[in-house]
């Protein structure tokens, strides 16, 4: 951090004490090495492209060669010969924007008023060439840089620094400027690296931070519904850390990265080898062997030039490049041979502010000579050449004019930036201003503070020496007139959103539509993903089974339904049950309750005749008064059948489970002891004339009947008490939309359980009716038993298995039908007949025809 106005302390190099001994040997080495590397002797020329004479000269670095002939030595022990290599346009074009503003500055009386600016510019040739620059700016006029405990008087050949452009120069530059407190302002240097104030505490830059470039990146690539995409970064600094800043942010984007490749980077010594060859042939086959459509390229352009040609010679066609902001705008990969055929470009780069005469004065040749000043000057040092940089710019004139004032803009504003902490530090006035000693570390304080208006546009630094210029979104184009580099988005860093999308992109394909890069087309609604692979973009759509749902918030797993609502296969929400129940206005119920009318008032008239002929030997025969003890629990369980239809509650419930249970149990007690007791009469009496007696005497019929009654009330007692009486809700398994109430979980077991007695009890009837088919007619009831026993045995098993497989809503109806065709089987298959015979056939309901019936029996015996 600077020091305080208050304080004035200077940088310092060096310890007081025991610690000053011990670092002595390395103050020496660097004693005898710097004038070494200063005072090296190499071939100068004098231009004044490079140096301007000033009261206060500025330092710039800027990359005026770059690509490699191959035709160069590099020696550690020399400064290399930047003119060995291509000329970069880019870089004198940025060059000259810092001229263009100096010279601006100095014909402005408003700023710096009578003060003069100079500068010297030196060629970094990429990042080749960085030491020996800054050893130059920062010694003095005598090439001499002494080594001393206290530096903050100390007056270095420039103020300050403009450049250099890659972030691994920055640092190699900012690790000696920062010792001095000289301010140094990148154009061009993105890494996030340079926020630590703590290590660079000089560095400032007029460039959004690399962060900003990778979320307007992401956030492009979402705007048009990419997912899938392959990256490639060159295997230097840049490459390495802006890819995995980009890995970094794509956390929770959902966009995943198909592969990664590095593209290998010649040295400052030599064109790519042969491996290097074959390594560029198998990305560019690996690229046209993947789904992906969408290419992100991080790289600086001196790695692009042969990877692009590769690329070209291979065909590659239909794919988006999307271009950092390292070479977004460069005019020489622009002009690549058909580069436009392997696809779309898109870019990133800073705001496009023109600068009134800027184009005019790029292209100016300098004079040859400059008369001489009294100004402040030095002298020259190695790689202030370049004598090929003028013609190269003007065969790129139009491109560079059509794409406006870009990067050259932040070094425009830079130099102004330097220029308005100098006004405010030497107090100038409206005419005037001191021309006091300036001291790095004072005008370090002044640029923290600067805020000033520059064509339109608010120039200051966060805390962080960033500054707040937005980025834009480009797409190169070809058209002749055209210009090259169109703007289609705008992405503001402060509000970290992209907007101002443009419509009409030109995209490189053969309907000009946006290509398609997903890895999996995106699921319809109410299917989940089913993850394939490690990729989260990569996955197979399922539908949600029924009775699950899709969460918006979870696109992987179903979502159960809450309870008492249900789903379709595929649904995105789940729907309320519909409480299904047996209603009076159903066809099925209106039957069936029809049926159990007719069988009350049948059993109801059947009750009233047999009360009219009581004395008759039909009704005696039928079994007298037990007659009446079967038909009184059948008009019960006749009224007893409403309680199956309407909204299930504990009292029907209860209805169903104990009334008609055991009223019929009570009717078929009757007929089965009616039955044995026929039997008794004519084939055990004289057999077992003494149990006869006994059965007689002790009342057997009505005792056992009684027996068995109680039997079946305490079986329906403990299935009562066993079960629980709550009520459950069923699922209609045919409607899943229905759910229904059910007396309890176990109604089905409780069924069977309650219906046991009465089925033994048809066995033995059936059992007992068959051995009297011999009997007289009038008391062979074999046909009508075994028809009505059979038909309850039948249904009740039925009813139990029905049950047992299947839950739905019909059980209910099946349970009212079956329970009134048992009352109607016992009323018309027992009383049916004998009704008929007392109504119809009078004259066989007399004691002389049953008389004549038994002696025919007894005779047919005998």
């Amino acid at each position: 951090m600077g020091p305080s106005q208050s304080e004035a302390p200077g940088p310092r190099l060096g310890t007081e004490g025991g610690e000053e001994e011990q670092d002595r040997p390395m103050g020496t080495t660097v004693s005898w090495m710097l004038p070494l590397l200063l005072v090296m002797p190499v071939e100068v020329r004098d231009s004044s492209d490079f140096h301007l004479a000033g009261d206060y000269l500025l330092g710039g670095l800027f990359t005026l060669h770059a690509n490699v002939k191959g035709i160069s030595h590099l020696n550690y022990m020399q400064v290399p010969r930047c003119k060995d290599y291509d000329v970069k346009v880019l870089g004198y074009n940025l060059m000259q924007a810092m001229r263009f503003a100096v010279e601006e500055i100095n014909n402005d009386s408003r700023l710096l008023p009578g003060v003069s600016l100079g500068y010297e510019i030196v060629d970094v040739c990429y990042v080749t060439n960085n030491i020996q620059p800054v050893l130059y700016f920062l010694a003095k006029e005598n090439f001499n840089l002494p080594i001393q405990q206290d530096y903050s008087s100390y007056e270095p050949r420039v103020v300050a620094v403009i450049g250099p452009d890659t972030s691994e120069s920055v640092i190699t530059v900012s690790n000696l400027l920062s010792l001095f407190l000289l301010p140094q302002i990148t154009y061009s240097a993105i890494s996030d690296e340079f926020r630590d104030n703590s290590r660079f505490p000089a560095l400032f830059r007029t460039i959004p931070s690399g962060e900003h470039q990778i979320k307007a990146m992401i956030q492009l690539i979402t705007h048009f519904g990419w997912n899938w995409v392959i990256v490639i970064a060159s295997s230097d600094d840049y490459g390495r850390e802006n890819s995995q800043l980009f890995n970094e942010k794509l956390e929770g984007q959902k966009i995943c990265v198909a592969f990664q490749e590095s593209l290998p980077v010649p040295l400052g010594n030599q064109t790519l080898l042969p491996s290097e060859k074959r390594r560029l042939q198998t990305i560019v086959d690996k690229i046209q062997n993947s789904s992906a459509k969408v290419v992100v390229v991080l790289s600086l352009d001196l790695a692009l030039y042969d990877f692009f040609e590769e690329a070209i010679s291979q065909n590659v066609a239909g794919y988006v490049w999307i271009a950092s902001e390292s070479w977004s705008i460069d005019p020489v990969i622009h002009g690549i041979s058909r580069i436009q055929q392997i696809g779309t470009f898109l870019g990133i780069s800073t705001q496009n502010i023109p600068i009134p005469g800027f184009s005019d004065f790029r292209v100016r040749r300098t004079p040859a000579g400059r008369p001489a000043t009294d100004k402040k000057r030095s002298g020259p040092t190695c790689n202030q050449e370049c004598d090929t940089c003028p013609d190269t710019l003007q065969s790129y004139s139009a491109i560079l004019t059509r794409s406006g004032d870009r990067v050259a803009y932040n070094v425009y504003s830079a130099v102004y930036t330097v220029a308005h902490a100098l006004h405010r530090l030497l107090g100038c006035n409206a005419t005037s201003c001191a021309k006091d000693t300036v001291y790095p570390w004072k005008l370090l304080q002044e640029i923290r503070k600067v805020n000033f208006t520059l064509l339109g546009h608010r120039i200051y630094f966060d805390k962080n020496g960033d500054p707040p210029m937005g980025l834009e979104i480009i797409q190169w184009q070809w058209d002749e007139g055209h210009n090259p580099f169109e703007r289609i988005a705008f992405y503001n860093p402060a509000q970290q959103n992209l907007s101002n999308v443009a419509t009409n992109i030109s995209w490189n394909t053969p309907n000009n539509s946006a290509p398609f890069s997903v890895c999996s087309n995106s699921c319809q609604q109410g299917q989940r993903k089913k993850p394939m692979g490690l990729h989260i973009c990569c996955f197979e759509c399922i539908n949600c089974p029924a009775g699950t749902y899709l969460n918006q918030s979870d696109d992987y797993e179903c979502q159960s339904c809450p309870q008492n609502e249900w789903s379709e296969e595929g649904d995105t929400h789940c729907f309320r049950r519909h409480l299904r129940f047996l209603e009076w206005r159903e066809p099925a119920t209106i039957l069936v309750a029809l049926l159990a009318g007719l069988g009350f008032l049948g059993t109801l008239g059947a009750l009233a005749i047999f009360c009219a002929h009581f004395q008759t030997p039909v009704v005696r025969s039928a079994g007298g008064r037990m007659c009446f003890l079967m038909l009184t629990p059948l008009l019960v369980a006749y009224g007893a059948v409403p309680v199956y239809v309407g909204r299930p509650s504990v009292p029907t419930c209860l209805c169903r489970q104990v009334l008609f249970n055991l009223c019929f149990t009570v009717c078929m007690a009757c007929i089965t002891v009616r039955s044995f007791q026929i039997v008794c009469v004519f084939k055990m009496a004289r057999r077992l004339p003494r149990a006869y007696s006994c059965w007689v005497r002790y009342r057997g019929p009505y005792v056992s009947v009684g027996l068995l009654a109680l039997l079946k009330a305490a079986i329906v007692t403990a299935n009562v008490l066993l079960t629980p009486t709550s009520l459950t809700v069923r699922y209609d398994p045919d409607d899943a939309r229905v759910m229904m109430l059910n007396c309890n979980g176990h109604y089905g077991r409780a069924l069977l359980l309650n219906t046991s007695l009465d089925l033994v009890l048809s066995v033995l009837g059936f059992g007992f009716s068959y051995m009297g088919k011999e009997l007289p007619t009038n008391y062979n009831e074999a046909k009508f038993i075994t028809l009505s026993m059979t038909f309850y045995f039948v249904s009740s098993v039925f009813l139990c298995t029905f049950m047992s497989v299947y839950q739905g809503v019909l059980v209910t109806i099946f349970d009212m039908a079956v329970t009134v065709v048992n009352l109607l089987g016992v009323s018309v298959g027992y009383f049916g007949p004998k009704c008929y015979m007392i109504l119809f056939y009078p004259e066989r309901n007399t004691a002389a025809y049953f008389n004549s019936v038994i002696q025919g029996y007894t005779m047919r015996k005998e």
